[in-house]
């Protein structure tokens, strides 16, 4: 299995990380770690998640406002299980409670 980043979604990961260490030092690698954790999970278990919208699905990051977006593709035509996921991140809006 194979993740693709698009290259809003690594920009968008390189924005996050800069902001949170600028917030606390070494924050942004922590949420960097948290964002690799998601994609390793959309590795292994791709249907696990719920679909937010047609055939885009939502991986949560744990300790961060920030979600995956991600679908899935085959690659190739000679291989049946050659497939990827392309993934882009985004910001979970606050919410008042």
């Amino acid at each position: 299995m194979k993740i693709i980043f698009s290259r809003l979604a690594k920009q968008d990961l390189d924005d996050a990380l800069h902001y949170y260490e600028l917030q606390y030092r070494g924050l942004g690698r922590r949420f960097k770690e948290e964002a690799r954790q998601a994609a390793l999970r959309i590795t292994e278990y791709p249907e696990a998640w719920s679909i937010e919208r047609g055939g885009i699905r939502k991986c949560l990051l744990h300790k961060f406002p920030y979600k995956l977006l991600y679908s899935m593709f085959v690659t190739g035509i000679r291989k049946q299980n050659d497939s990827a996921r392309s993934v882009s991140l985004r910001q979970i809006p606050a919410t008042k409670h």
